[in-house]
């Protein structure tokens, strides 16, 4: 019979962090942000962290004493050898400067464990043969981010850890007033509305064709990439990666999108899109362009680029075009996209901005100004999105109109503060989306 070896563990790498924090009680200040009680493979270290953490969040030096004592409150203290135990973890460390060093150890053979516990776990859905094969692949690859992302799998977190994160968020948010806190969209109306794009949201864009609902959002990638260096993943289900990069080039040189397309330039504009493509092939923007994505190729390739660049922005182009599994219905294969895309804003912890349809009631109604009522498909994209914002120009149906060049943004929902409208300009023959008193600094 063959014998398994021993899960990789450090019990000294264990004790010499736990005896660092006893020794010096700032040591925990650079290792608890990071250090999770359940690294820890003895449950005697476990019990004990967690007291050291618990006293850390009370803002209460976590020496000896005030360890022991909180793991008295708890009725552990015997368990974990008691007092004496605790002197001994003091004794087995010199000096507490290398507790990051510890504690890194501590983390390895914990992260080596649940990659084995995950290779259990993904052989185990390899037995399941009546599961769809799409789903046991989507569970496999998510089993493994969670360990490359160094996740865990706690159900609960105390309220106390919860006020701390908010307490540093509002003095962050006092320190800058009047700042966009979230990712920028590069529009000074839009941001000063939606204090830009928060971490986790889903936002739906939606307007009828033709309104520009494609340039908004590659407005809004271009911002966030050439003036805040935020890396962008655009999934485009409807125009090629080429379509998409002739647009990027006619926003950087304001060149005519049909001209570019012809290749009519002067040398003057030749020129200008050559310093474009050099500034663009640096931009942090990648594109893929596979028609027909499910929802879990998706979110299979948006957790790829994550784990190999890092990415700040996921957009979709767009939503209707997706395929669901199979269902009854189409209204619930675009209910079932609508929530794996706000899955994925939270598994990611970015901004997802995902491009939507809308029916064609807007254009039997006296007024043409979208509502949440017209998203076409499903009533669980209002449910599910953060933000709902609606792309609406009074032009396309009052060729009489003083707002001619104006598109209207109505945020229609906003989840996390208020509803408004953001006026901008929109030049269509760029497919540019500017603020009201944009210049170009070329004077184009």
């Amino acid at each position: 019979m063959t014998t398994l070896p021993d899960l990789p563990h450090s019990i000294d790498a264990e004790k010499a962090t736990l005896g660092s924090i006893l020794l010096n009680r700032d040591a925990i200040i650079a290792i608890a942000p990071w250090l999770q009680a359940d690294y820890f493979y003895l449950q005697r270290h476990v019990q004990i962290y967690e007291a050291m953490l618990a006293c850390y969040n009370a803002r209460i030096p976590p020496d000896t004493r005030t360890v022991a004592e909180e793991l008295r409150r708890r009725n552990q203290l015997e368990a974990v050898g008691g007092v004496l135990y605790l002197a001994e973890l003091v004794d087995s460390v010199p000096t507490s400067y290398h507790v990051e060093y510890y504690a890194r150890i501590v983390e390895r053979t914990a992260l080596l464990r649940r990659l084995i516990a995950a290779g259990s776990k993904i052989a185990a859905l390899g037995y399941e043969e009546q599961q769809d094969i799409e789903t046991t692949l989507d569970l496999a690859e998510q089993i493994l981010f969670e360990v490359s992302q160094r996740r865990t799998n706690q159900d609960f977190i105390h309220i106390g850890q919860v006020i701390d994160a908010y307490y540093e968020q509002i003095n962050y948010l006092q320190d800058h007033r009047g700042e966009v806190v979230g990712l920028p969209t590069g529009f000074r109306d839009l941001d000063q509305l939606t204090g830009g794009l928060q971490r986790s949201d889903l936002i739906i864009l939606a307007a009828r064709p033709g309104v520009g609902k494609t340039s908004l959002v590659m407005s809004i990638a271009h911002n966030v990439a050439m003036q805040y260096q935020g890396t962008v993943g655009i999934f485009s289900l409807e125009m090629s990666r080429e379509q998409l990069v002739q647009r990027l080039l006619s926003m950087e040189t304001s060149i005519d999108t049909h001209r570019l397309r012809l290749g009519q330039l002067r040398e003057e504009e030749m020129e200008r899109v050559i310093s474009a493509m050099g500034r663009l092939a640096a931009a942090p923007i990648y594109i893929e362009d596979t028609a027909g994505l499910s929802i879990m190729d998706v979110r299979s390739r948006a957790r790829r680029l994550q784990a190999r660049v890092g990415v700040d922005l996921i957009i979709i182009d767009y939503l209707q075009l997706m395929q669901g599994r199979r269902s009854e219905n189409r209204v619930q294969e675009v209910s079932e996209i609508s929530r794996g895309l706000k899955a994925l804003a939270r598994e990611l912890n970015v901004p997802v901005i995902a491009l939507s349809q809308l029916s064609r009631a807007v254009e039997g109604r006296t007024s043409h100004i979208p509502m949440l009522s017209d998203l076409r498909e499903s009533g669980s994209i209002e449910q599910d999105a953060d933000i709902v914002m609606f792309i609406y120009r009074e032009e396309l149906y009052d060729p009489n109109t003083d707002k001619k060049g104006i598109a209207e943004i109505h945020i229609a929902k906003h989840r996390n503060g208020p509803v408004g409208v953001v006026s901008m300009r929109f030049d269509p023959s760029t497919t540019r989306f500017m603020d009201l008193t944009y210049r170009t600094p070329e004077g184009y």
